[in-house]
């Protein structure tokens, strides 16, 4: 990454700024849901099958009642019947969109955190751009971009929604984990680069595979900053809690350590290393180059381990619930909830939610539905009751209003 320097120089002073920024912020994150499927449940999405109308390059939509743009990159020979994964790239405070698929100075091997090299045409990439370069996510307004990015996306190519991944640097790294946070059925992994929690945690108490790298000399966000949203997941993934070992100072190596004891399927991993802050360390050297850097074969590792096979051991007890649109039209839509036991049986569970705009149920099958206004609670029928260890049942409804795929919870009898 020649000439490197000078860039994560700039990035260093203008994240230090993102201290100043993120005060106050802690808890500014949407709980508003988006479209989910069980994490390793291949569930093709409606571009299948289509002719795309998304293309390569920079792209804008309205979000929020805000212009927004983000940068698409394609696989070559991208076929529409192919279900690809999806991996978001997030830019650090004073980076851009345009940073993240170019790779900078290192060129197309550090092109979206070297990912895109590494994924040999099989996975879409989406560059988001925050506003003023940055992640503040005032309002959950930038997890709700992301909701609806995966929406524009999914209507239009074929993706894996099993296989949604999350990555970015410093600011990118806080935007990453707040989707760790805040979206966990939708997000497969989550790869955060020397981050802190600078974009919210909306929610935080549920399970999602984890990888945080970290340099031990970072003086814009502290290693400690990096080592407390590991700790998160360490205790929502079930894993057993442990000083990961790290490389010596002055050593100018790395160490990577996968956490034992964690939940099938949610492993978490910590990456730490001898450098400052950057993204693109390199052994031997306190410089750093996307060219050689080994982390981005280690986090291509971590989220190439899933496959749509990889369901994750169900947690014991309790159950699940998600929605997904099937169907919209002009002032209204449909759509199918799936209810998901635990590690044990279900006898009897109720659903809920509470819409965020308005929307109001017009009909519903195989569950009977119970208060009204915003808030909906819904419960088995006789009939579909009870579910094995693991096992699934369905209700469905149609709706006015505009679509959505709001947060739900699951109680069992």
């Amino acid at each position: 990454m020649s000439g490197r320097g000078s860039l994560f120089t700039t990035i260093a002073v203008a994240a230090a700024a993102v201290l100043v920024l993120a005060t106050g912020r802690a808890a500014m994150s949407s709980d508003a849901g988006t479209a989910a499927v069980p994490a390793g449940a291949l569930a093709p999405t409606a571009g299948c099958g289509k002719t795309p109308t998304l293309r390569n390059g920079t792209q804008s939509m309205q979000t929020s009642g805000k212009n927004r743009s983000f940068i698409l990159r394609l696989p070559d020979n991208y076929h529409n019947g192919t279900p690809y994964r999806l991996i978001f790239g997030f830019h650090w405070r004073g980076g851009t969109a345009a940073d993240v698929d170019s790779g900078g100075a290192s060129g197309y091997p550090w092109s979206f955190y070297g990912l895109r090299q590494l994924s040999g045409n099989g996975a879409i990439f989406v560059a988001p751009q925050g506003f003023n370069n940055g992640w503040a996510n005032g309002n959950g307004e930038d997890v709700t971009f992301v909701d609806d990015l995966i929406r524009l996306i999914e209507a239009d190519l074929c993706v894996d929604t099993a296989q949604r991944f999350a990555t970015g640097f410093s600011y990118g790294g806080g935007m990453s984990f707040s989707l760790a946070c805040s979206r966990p059925a939708v997000f497969r992994a989550v790869a955060v680069f020397s981050g802190a929690q600078l974009s919210g945690c909306g929610g935080g108490t549920q399970p999602i595979a984890y990888l945080g790298l970290h340099g031990l000399g970072d003086t814009v966000l502290g290693i400690a900053q990096g080592r407390a949203l590991r700790d998160r997941f360490v205790r929502n993934n079930g894993c057993t809690a442990q000083n990961p070992p790290e490389p010596g100072s002055g050593g100018r190596s790395h160490v990577v350590t996968t956490y034992s004891g964690c939940r099938a399927g949610y492993p978490v991993v910590w990456a730490a290393f001898d450098n400052g802050h950057t993204p693109a360390p390199v052994d031997g050297t306190y410089t750093d180059n996307g060219a050689t850097t080994w982390t981005k074969a280690v986090v291509w590792t971590f989220f190439s381990q899933f496959g749509s096979s990889s369901t994750p051991t169900p947690a014991p007890g309790g159950c699940t619930a998600t929605m997904e649109t099937v169907n919209s039209w002009s002032g209204g839509f449909q759509s199918t909830v799936t209810v998901r036991a635990g590690g044990s049986a279900v006898n009897g569970w109720t659903v809920g939610w509470s819409w965020p705009g308005g929307q109001t149920i017009s009909s519903l099958w195989n569950g009977v539905r119970t208060g009204s206004g915003a808030g909906v609670t819904v419960r088995n029928e006789i009939y579909n009751g009870s579910i094995a260890a693991g096992g699934t049942t369905t209700f469905g409804f149609t709706a006015g209003g505009a679509p959505a795929t709001p947060t739900l919870s699951c109680d069992v009898a």
